[in-house]
């Protein structure tokens, strides 16, 4: 057996946020930070939509029909037990959806044919969230009265997505970036038996306040103070308010020593923003913006931490705007989760902020012997210091 077979998780660490937030898209495509990508090809992908009749919204609303939209790659293997063996949950950040994941620098990298997550042999299920690309969301029609769903809504349309829709009843491994990160955290509190392991991606397991929250804040306020949204029934995108919101964005996912290093003159700095906002103000649109990050107002797994019993691997960065380092929350929390443990990734020449983990490899994370077994001990090689997670 190849290391990189054992190596289950290799590289997820320098390559899974790939969208932190859904506006960062032109950023992480741009030319610098797709200096070493793999070049585009088409995946063999299965797309489709499962139906959730009467969609019941934790705060009391109902959708007759929730449509959530989903891509696959391989196909399920299940044991003697019908248990599937193979299945990988792999979760986008907000404003992305599950297609983010099959850009080069990702699926280039992963997916291939004796690659860590090789599609002939695993089965990777990427969704769309709930308000988030093909899925239901307010831009289909109802706008603000689409019904106002949370984080807990949205994991739940994911379980249900992934039982109901794809007939999965276990999953090798839950993973994510930023929104994302942070339904891995939920689903190891509610599911905490559906899966060999978790690793969570750039957030915290804590509610969303200070800085954070008024960043999330300001950027709904941005549109909502725009009289061009009138309440959400514009004919046109009002686009003050977006140009504002995804100003307040682009500075959260912001990385400064790469910035520095990439836009060194004033006149790619000003043309990085202003290629960045037009584009993005191409295929936002402000209701779906606003729910979406107000969606994050309930999240709060601190509390019941200790219900997580897979193994469990959390990973940040050090350069990262949304959870700065200084906050020492994960070095605090992690000893609640049995098997969990904790790496912050220095600031070098390579980490890009929130969005560190969709830069290519830096070939300084490495992983040895990763089975993902209970009662394995998988040794992590990660800058020559070893950290052991179960």
């Amino acid at each position: 057996m190849t290391r990189n077979r054992f190596a289950f998780f290799a590289g997820f660490v320098a390559l899974l946020a790939f969208n932190a937030f859904g506006a960062p898209v032109t950023f992480a495509q741009s030319a610098a930070a797709n200096a070493q990508t793999p070049p585009q090809q088409t995946w063999p992908t299965h797309e489709g939509d499962f139906i959730v009749h009467n969609f019941h919204f934790r705060d009391g609303e109902t959708l007759p029909e929730l449509r959530l939209h989903y891509t696959t790659l391989g196909k399920p293997v299940r044991n003697a037990r019908g248990e599937v063996t193979n299945a990988v949950l792999i979760l986008h950040g907000t404003g992305g959806s599950g297609h983010q994941f099959l850009q080069p620098i990702f699926a280039g990298v992963l997916f291939g044919k004796g690659q860590l997550l090789d599609s002939a042999t695993h089965y990777i299920i990427l969704p769309d969230d709930i308000g988030h690309g093909k899925s239901s969301k307010p831009s289909d029609g109802l706008r603000m009265k689409f019904p106002h769903y949370d984080y807990a809504d949205m994991v739940q349309g994911e379980y249900d997505l992934v039982t109901e829709g794809l007939h999965v009843n276990h999953l090798r491994l839950v993973t994510g970036t930023s929104m994302g990160c942070m339904h891995t955290w939920m689903w190891g509190e509610a599911h905490p038996q559906f899966m060999d392991a978790l690793m969570p991606l750039a957030c915290y397991p804590v509610q969303i306040v200070g800085r954070n929250r008024v960043d999330r804040e300001m950027i709904m306020d941005l549109i909502r103070d725009d009289p061009a949204w009138d309440d959400g029934n514009y004919k046109s995108e009002p686009v003050e308010g977006l140009r504002g919101a995804l100003s307040v964005e682009l500075l959260m996912v912001s990385a400064p020593l790469y910035w520095h290093r990439i836009y060194d003159t004033p006149q790619k700095a000003d043309d990085f923003l202003h290629n960045y906002l037009n584009n993005a103000l191409k295929r936002v649109d402000a209701n779906d913006l606003i729910y979406a990050f107000d969606a994050s107002r309930t999240y709060n797994p601190e509390p019941e931490l200790d219900k997580i019993t897979a193994p469990l691997l959390a990973i940040n960065s050090a350069d990262d705007f949304v959870n700065p380092p200084e906050l020492r929350i994960d070095n605090r929390l992690i000893h609640r989760v049995t098997h969990g443990r904790f790496v912050l990734l220095p600031i070098t020449s390579e980490t890009r902020g929130h969005g560190t983990t969709h830069a290519p490899p830096s070939g300084k994370i490495t992983w040895r012997n990763c089975s993902l077994r209970a009662g394995r001990r998988n040794r992590i090689s990660i800058a020559d210091e070893e950290f052991i997670a179960l």
